[in-house]
């Protein structure tokens, strides 16, 4: 075979990702069909005290079958984009409002000052850093979505000090996904889980936080690892050869780029707003609307600062909505696959059956076990409050008949809960490496290997749970 039947052969075999929206849909269609042969089933529910609808444990039971028609699989697209309005409109405007922000050179002056600072590898300790801040960030108020508007930042700061997009979205994305993992007092996510279990809140903290930091550290040693290979190699990069020219800060231009006072006052603005938002979140229970309302001013505020007009303004704004309009596009399609399990009613019955093993299993096993299991479930419900309140009250009691603490049981739904987010194409995966221009192949391809070592890290630390509870 001569060598370019060879290289035609070898183009042929080679597998194409579909386009994102295709994916999505595809799991659309499947989870549509397996409403026609799972049969339909809820748990009774009942208020809480606190006034929270739950499932009560026990009560399953199979109901008439709704099975998902062509039309009602259609219209899913539309209905998830509505479900989802208040993330989209979230993402929209936050992201038009950092892009401002990034537009007034704030940032190329801080990372022309981080480089005049940090020189060759010694650029690497900022990764294990800001995944720590941020990680906190997370871990505390429970910050996921307020996230995506940083993404596009930090790849231009990967991008400048000599890394590539994959280190940039990392940052943002595995310190977020690692918060909810070892979250010591998530309000969504351990706070609601504790509830539900019935176990005093904030109880088990000291070994969250252990947790998370075990976390953090192997999750940094593959950060840095692959950037400092990037660093020596740019064509060892997944992602070499990809356009990142909306989002790169070249290293040689801002070096010497000036960090004035309008710039600083554009960096303040932004700090002062974030420390607004951690407040509001924290003591007003402030969510998209007030959130949306702070990025908002954060952004008109710094243009205001650069001097420049309104119709400036609004034309930056402009290239923002466009830019972003593909990974919002993604929210409202991802969600209509929670809008198809719930109209064919087999979210409930997918719940219960993944649950009948682990009462069959042992101590540390059957912890282990209850954590994939909702590793899994997050696929169906990507909702961290939504798997609470779903899936708790069934692990709750079924830790008391396998005999383990409900503490565990609670570190189970946090870490099935938290990483899975960034890997899963019913979650945020699609969003971020849409806002980070990254095609989720290679994302898949970088963050894979990295997830199953914290799986197994993660496995390792639910069994000393089970002894340490």
């Amino acid at each position: 075979m001569s060598s370019e039947s060879a290289a035609k052969t070898k183009k042929t075999k080679k597998m194409k990702m579909p386009h994102i929206y295709v994916l999505l849909i595809s799991i659309t269609i499947i989870c549509a069909a397996a409403s026609w042969f799972l049969p339909a089933g809820e748990f009774e529910r009942a208020l809480s005290d606190a006034g929270r609808e739950m499932v009560v444990p026990g009560t399953y039971h199979v109901i008439e079958s709704t099975p998902v028609g062509f039309f009602t699989l259609v219209q899913s697209i539309y209905n998830g984009t509505v479900d989802a309005a208040g993330v989209i409109f979230f993402v929209f405007i936050s992201y038009a409002s950092i892009g401002l922000i990034i537009a007034s050179g704030a940032f190329n002056g801080l990372v022309a000052s981080m480089l005049r600072i940090l020189k060759g590898s010694a650029r690497a300790i900022i990764i294990p850093v800001f995944i720590t801040l941020i990680g906190c960030a997370s871990s505390t108020i429970g910050v996921f979505e307020e996230m995506f508007p940083f993404i596009p930042i930090f790849v231009g700061i990967a991008i400048a000090m000599g890394y590539d997009a994959i280190v940039g979205l990392a940052i943002v994305a595995l310190d977020t996904g690692l918060g909810y993992s070892g979250a010591v007092m998530n309000p969504f996510t351990v706070g609601m889980a504790q509830s539900i279990a019935d176990v005093p809140q904030m109880s088990g903290a000291g070994y969250r936080i252990i947790c998370h930091i075990i976390l953090i550290a192997v999750a940094s040693f593959f950060v840095i690892r692959y950037a400092l290979k990037i660093q020596a190699d740019p064509a060892k990069s997944l992602v070499y050869g990809d356009d990142f020219s909306s989002l790169a800060m070249d290293s040689d231009h801002i070096e010497n780029k000036p960090f004035g006072i309008r710039e600083k006052l554009v960096l303040a603005t932004l700090v002062a707003g974030i420390v607004v938002i951690v407040w509001g979140t924290k003591a007003k229970g402030w969510y998209f609307a007030e959130l949306s309302a702070v990025f908002l001013l954060m952004g008109l505020v710094s243009g205001f600062i650069m001097g420049w007009g309104p119709n400036e303004i609004a034309e930056k704004v402009a290239k923002s909505f466009s830019e972003i309009a593909v990974a919002c596009m993604m929210i409202g399609i991802a969600r209509g696959i929670l809008v198809v399990l719930q109209a064919g009613h087999i979210i409930d019955t997918i719940v219960y059956y993944l649950s009948i093993p682990l009462s069959q299993l042992p101590g540390a096993i059957s912890a282990v076990a209850m954590f994939l299991v909702q590793t899994g479930i997050n696929f169906f419900i990507p909702s961290g409050s939504g798997q609470a309140v779903t899936s708790m009250p069934i692990m709750a009691p079924l830790a008391d008949l396998i005999g383990i603490s409900r503490q565990s049981a609670v570190l189970a739904f946090q870490f099935g809960d938290g990483l899975s987010n960034i890997i899963w194409p019913t979650s945020m995966t699609p969003i971020i490496c849409g806002i980070a221009g990254v095609k989720i192949e290679k994302w898949w391809k970088w963050f894979v290997p990295v997830f199953i070592v914290l799986v197994l890290t993660q496995s390792i630390l639910m069994a000393v749970s089970v002894v340490i509870w």
